[in-house]
């Protein structure tokens, strides 16, 4: 480029070097004007030549020209050739990654900053129902118009994964996880989860039908091991402790068949089937009084810490279920002469219940499974206190219920936290205390 610049200063000091002597030989400056007018002209048309030729779709085959301008003309070429490789590369990659995402048994959606639909793949349409030529750049609350749906996206909480019927096909259950990138934009997958639906609601059913079904066994075994041990003479002492033992543990039956139902009710039931102001202080005060009734034997120590005016939008017997076992455990897993804390507390972000203890504690590693069913950290703990171990299963529905979250702190010998944070569309009223 370089040498072709220099090539054109030369041929223009010579083009006026000869003007000028053609202006001497002649004595007029018109040979002088003449020369510089017409390489004006013909610079001027290499201009048009160019725009005429950068204007064109197809940027092959560029002007005829020398000199410095033949050199540019080269130069653009070689770049628009670069340009047009890097956009077929491109646009083969996008070819590619569109087939790929077209064979996706999974759907797929891309939605805007501000909601509407950018793209899809052909599972969206098949799942969905979306059509090209109508829905293209609609918002997507306007075709997956489920108010669970709605509110998800509004929430902006995207953790968990929501479940909704298909738009289309009601018999059809999608699971739907979103992903945000760029400036407020977000990527939808969906999966169809028809049959594990299908499976957990099985599962659910029989649970169900099998704790209900055991009730009534469980229940005329009772009743016969209460009269025979409220008949048996007092000298038969062996057949006294088997009668006990069988008594003890067919009420240890009836609590587990007891908690099963209430799961089972948890997970089938639409949450919120009653709302109403549950004075929190009454509650915690009578559950204080039957922890200390539980555990006269080891003497705890129970402080209340409490608000009189503390209330919850809730459901009161689902509220006192979560509440009580939570106080339950923390009776059980405390030895004697222990400190037990019930607290409860507002602020900004919601309203707080915890139960603290400075009994055996629990080894974190076990913490994140603690609350799936019948799972336990310590089998001979369990046999021991005679849990059933759905007791923290239930607290955890109960508070996905409530909109709540269930937090777990605890340490080998040094005592557990558990703490139930609700939000705080659930008060009645505005923070009263604040926690210290």
């Amino acid at each position: 480029m370089k040498a072709s610049l220099a090539k054109e200063v030369n041929r223009i000091a010579g083009l006026i070097f000869l003007a000028a002597l053609a202006a001497l030989a002649v004595g007029h400056t018109w040979p002088l004007l003449v020369g510089l007018g017409g390489y004006i002209i013909w610079s001027t048309r290499q201009l048009f030549a160019l725009y005429s030729w950068l204007v064109r779709d197809d940027h092959t085959e560029p002007p005829d020209s020398i000199g410095l301008w033949g050199e540019f003309y080269t130069r653009l070429e070689h770049l628009f050739q670069k340009e047009r490789r890097a956009q077929e590369n491109l646009q083969g990659i996008i070819h590619r990654a569109q087939q790929s995402v077209n064979a996706l048994d999974d759907v797929v959606i891309l939605i805007d900053q501000h909601g509407y639909l950018e793209y899809w793949n052909h599972a969206a349409e098949r799942a969905m129902g979306f059509n090209a030529s109508q829905d293209l750049g609609q918002p997507l609350t306007n075709l997956i118009r489920h108010p669970r749906f709605t509110g998800y996206l509004s929430k902006g909480d995207f953790q968990d994964p929501l479940e909704i019927p298909s738009p289309v096909n009601d018999n059809r259950i999608l699971q739907f996880r979103v992903t945000e990138f760029g400036i407020g934009e977000q990527l939808l997958i969906a999966r169809d989860v028809t049959r594990l639906h299908h499976l957990e609601q099985m599962r659910k059913d029989f649970v169900a039908n099998v704790s209900h079904e055991l009730k009534t066994p469980l229940t005329v075994l009772k009743g016969y091991l209460e009269t025979l041990l409220d008949t048996l003479p007092e000298e038969q002492a062996r057949l006294r402790r088997a009668l006990m033992q069988m008594d003890n543990q067919s009420n240890r039956m009836e609590a587990l068949v007891a908690d099963l139902l209430l799961l089972a009710r948890l997970e089938g039931t639409e949450a919120d089937s009653v709302r109403q102001a549950v004075p929190v202080h009454g509650m915690l005060n009578r559950m204080k009084e039957n922890a200390l009734a539980i555990g006269s034997d080891k003497d705890h120590q129970i402080e209340l810490d409490v608000p009189l005016d503390a209330r919850l939008i809730a459901n009161p017997a689902e509220l006192e279920s979560a509440f009580g076992n939570l106080i339950t455990n923390a009776v059980k897993y405390t030895p004697a002469n222990g400190t037990i804390r019930i607290r409860w507390w507002q602020d900004s972000c919601g309203a707080h219940f915890s139960v603290t203890d400075n009994g055996i504690g629990i080894d974190p590693a076990h913490i994140p499974r603690l609350t799936e069913r019948f799972y336990r950290p310590d089998n001979s703990r369990v046999t021991e206190t005679g849990g059933t171990g759905l007791g923290l299963a239930i607290v955890k529905h109960v508070m996905i219920r409530h909109d709540g979250r269930l937090e777990i702190v605890s340490e080998l010998s040094k005592g557990s936290t558990f703490t139930c944070h609700f939000p705080a569309e659930r008060l009645v009223s505005k923070p009263t205390a604040v926690a210290g």
